[in-house]
Parts: C-alpha cells; sequence; structure tokens
C-alpha cells in the first residue's frame, strides 16, 4: 500500500499554487492521472520518485520515503521511471541499456521477448523507431522490478496504432510483475484501457477519484453522452443558427434556436450532449 500526504508550493498557469494530494493506493493497482496541463500531475511523480522535494509524508508498505525530518535517495526507492523522452544511453545497445540497471540477463531476455525486442538487442537506440525506444525505456524501467512504476505521458508522441499495441505491452507488464503503476495521460481511451482507478487534478487539488468509468463518463440524467469543446462560431442560415465548434481535433455543427444562439457568445467553452438523439448545447464558461 502506498500512502501519499504531499503540499508544494507550485508556480502553475495561473500563478502561485499548492499541491495538496492526499491519496492512498493499493498495491497492484494502475492508476491514471489526469487533469490539465499544470495541475501537478509530473510534480506528483517526480516527488513520488524522490527527484523533487515536497512537505509531508510518503509511505510504501513498511516503508518510509518522506516525512518532516527523512527523504530517502531516489535510487533507494525501488521505483522505475519511463519519461515521455525515452532518456536511453546513445552509446549503448538495447540489452546494455537494460543491464546498465541490474545485470541480470534473464530478466533482461524475458522483457525483451515480452515486448518483441528480443531481435533488437544489439541494436543502438538511433536506429530504433520511437516505438521501440519506448518500450526499451519501460524495459529499463522494469529490470529492478520495482515496487512502484511511474510513467509520465509515455506514449504521447507515439501513432494511434503503436500506441494500442504499446498499451497492451504496458499491461501485461504490469500484471505479469505485480507492479502498482501511477501514470500520467491526458487520452481518454488510454485511461480507460489501463486503469484501474482514474485521479484527477486541478490547480494541484483532487477534484475526482474513481474508476475509468465513474470519471470518463461525463454524462447527466437521460444524456446519451457529452463532449466539451470550444465555440469557434455562431453562423445565421435562413431562421436558424448554427454553432461550428471544436472538440479535439474534430469540428462539428450543432442546430441551435434564437434563444440559445444569444446566449452563447464565440470563444465559450461549451458541452454538447444528447438526449433521445436531439443534441443540446450548454455553455461551461464564459470566453476570456
Amino acid at each position: 500500500m502506498i500512502e501519499i500526504d504531499v503540499h508544494k508550493e507550485l508556480l502553475g498557469s495561473m500563478g502561485k499554487m499548492e499541491l495538496d494530494v492526499n491519496l492512498t493506493i493499493e498495491s497492484k493497482n494502475f492508476v491514471a492521472l489526469s487533469g490539465q496541463s499544470g495541475s501537478g500531475k509530473t510534480t506528483l511523480l517526480r516527488i513520488l520518485a524522490g527527484l523533487e522535494h515536497a512537505r509531508g509524508k510518503i509511505r510504501v508498505d513498511d516503508e518510509l520515503w518522506l516525512d518532516g525530518t527523512h527523504c530517502l535517495a531516489p535510487q533507494q526507492r525501488g521505483i522505475g521511471f519511463v519519461f515521455q523522452d525515452y532518456a536511453l544511453f546513445p552509446n549503448m545497445s538495447v540489452l546494455e541499456n537494460l543491464l546498465f540497471v541490474r545485470k541480470d540477463r534473464e530478466l533482461a531476455k524475458q522483457l525483451l521477448d515480452l515486448t518483441e525486442l528480443a531481435e533488437l538487442s544489439n541494436r543502438k537506440p538511433a536506429t530504433l523507431s520511437g516505438g521501440q525506444k519506448q518500450r526499451v525505456s519501460v524495459c529499463r524501467a522494469m529490470m529492478n522490478r520495482p515496487k512502484l512504476l511511474l510513467m509520465d505521458e509515455p506514449l504521447s508522441a507515439l501513432d494511434p496504432t503503436m500506441r494500442n499495441k504499446l498499451q497492451h505491452e504496458i499491461l501485461t507488464l504490469h500484471k505479469n510483475f505485480g507492479t502498482t503503476t501511477i501514470m500520467v495521460s491526458h487520452d481518454p481511451s488510454e485511461i480507460y484501457r489501463l486503469s484501474s482507478r482514474v485521479v484527477v487534478l486541478s490547480q494541484g487539488k483532487i477534484i475526482q477519484d474513481g474508476d475509468a468509468k465513474s470519471v470518463l463518463l461525463r454524462t447527466q440524467g437521460s444524456q446519451k453522452f457529452s463532449f466539451e469543446g470550444e465555440l469557434l462560431d455562431i453562423v445565421k442560415v435562413d431562421v436558424i443558427y448554427i454553432a461550428i465548434i471544436a472538440i479535439g481535433q474534430q469540428i462539428v455543427e450543432v442546430v441551435l434556436d434564437g434563444g440559445e444562439a444569444n446566449d452563447l457568445h464565440v470563444g465559450d467553452i461549451v458541452s454538447i450532449g444528447t438526449k433521445a438523439f436531439a443534441p443540446m448545447i450548454q455553455r461551461l464558461k464564459e470566453k476570456s
């Protein structure tokens, strides 16, 4: 079990804020950390890794990692950390990158076999694709059989097909090694596939905590679905109005009546939902 109660003043996108996180995580859980950029997710991972100082307490099973007078060094914490940028040693082969962490060829072979990297074991990182480099990074993080695996958006730079493949491999390693995993992600499909629990941060505070379905399925009443987006334009066509809204990488159109159009402004953040297949639009936040 991991007990976390940490506090640290941060400089976020809206100025100074206090990271204030109190969590208890059961062993072998897969926890996804989500929330807007600047909400404190990566800082929390770095505090858990011992790479940043904070006030408070961290206890992992019977080991005290942090309290008011004690801060365990990163190399003594039994963690694995997977960064966005792979952080591989360019002058070492794939196998050498793994053995640098721990001289255990049997474990290295097991990890390379599980991630289909065995045939690339003598290759240097510069000759690998992005997906292959990230698999090596994950394998290297597992070489110490870590109690806690920390991943900071490990798949964000990969194409959807490769992301799906690596998601499966990460989940396989998580289960096979019985590791407790905490991963920062903004991808709802990734969070849903991998996590047993989702913790959402905003301005350094936990605003949601639950299973993936309850956190990600943002519906109210009898709505069938709902999405958030930015209102880009309102166009009048004869007697109706059409709202043009950006949702992620897509643009959608929603028909409005005159009253709805008058209540909305370009730049508003809105939610779009359906009820009995009739789209409804509702403002969530006025434009700045």
